[in-house]
């Protein structure tokens, strides 16, 4: 990536203000890597995990600026590409040098297709980190990249490692995540630009071989540690608000249409002149 196009992607001053306005931070002292987990602590509170631009028919567009008029100007959130996206813009006003990784999403023993997801490689006080505000339930903080032993974080017990799988679904220098010993992404640690996420991205929104297409999801946590979630598929005929305590106890209500674009409000600060419906 050339330089002018590196400082153009880099939020102005008021930009960079009103980002930590929108996730109840302060401007940070130093780029270290305490501040770094402060940030992301902050963001995953504030900003949901949500992918209601799908079925309001509204463009996700992968660029700096329009992410953070999304995430910031109209208070929305994002899935992955947006969220980690827009996070690694901020991390960069701040001071933090930042590479956008692309990872595989395992479902069961397989991974998914190349660019299935966005993570972040930051740097911080000599060592690098795993930042990801944009894969729904994960590290509340940030997991070193070089430490290969268990990594205990508020959400559960992390593992990076080498993958064993270099044959079609792998290449040599990948790496597993796992969560409790399960894995959850095989990440390619080269550095990429956010442009190369586009035609996955556009797979993902319009596909109906897509999970985002076939149902409404809109997530974040809770002060407790459990889990609030709005999600409506055309099966379920309506709007679920799903509550997970930190226990993985759940419950579920069935909300109707004006009930639903309340609970969008309170739950996470989202208004919206309609209901976004799964297809």
């Amino acid at each position: 990536m050339d330089e002018p196009m590196r400082n153009a992607e880099i939020p102005t001053g008021e930009q960079v203000a009103a980002y930590l306005a929108r996730i109840g931070a302060e401007r940070p002292a130093r780029a270290g890597a305490a501040e770094l987990a402060r940030l992301q602590e902050a963001h995953l509170d504030a900003v949901p995990f949500e992918n209601l631009s799908i079925h309001l028919g509204e463009p996700v567009v992968l660029e700096p600026e329009a992410l953070l008029e999304k995430l910031v100007g109209r208070r929305r959130g994002g899935f992955c590409y947006e969220l980690n996206g827009a996070f690694a813009a901020l991390l960069r006003a701040l001071g933090y040098r930042v590479e956008l990784l692309a990872a595989r999403v395992f479902d069961g023993a397989e991974p998914g297709p190349p660019f299935d997801h966005l993570a972040l490689r930051v740097e911080a006080d000599g060592a690098a980190w795993l930042v990801d505000v944009g894969f729904g339930k994960f590290a509340r903080r940030p997991l070193s990249l070089d430490e290969r032993g268990r990594q205990q974080d508020p959400a559960g017990v992390f593992t990076i490692a080498p993958s064993s799988d270099t044959g079609s679904s792998g290449a040599a220098g990948d790496l597993d995540v796992a969560l409790d010993g399960a894995p959850q992404y095989r990440l390619d640690p080269r550095p990429y630009r956010l442009a190369d996420f586009a035609p996955t991205c556009w797979w993902q929104t319009t596909s109906p071989a897509s999970h985002f297409t076939r149902a409404t999801t809109c997530s974040r946590p809770t002060p407790d540690g459990g889990r609030t979630t709005l999600t409506s598929t055309r099966a379920t005929g309506g709007t679920r608000l799903l509550r997970t305590a930190p226990d993985g106890t759940r419950t579920e209500e069935l909300l109707d249409a004006d009930a639903a674009l309340s609970a969008y409000r309170t739950h996470f600060g989202l208004v919206l002149d309609r209901l976004p419906t799964a297809p």
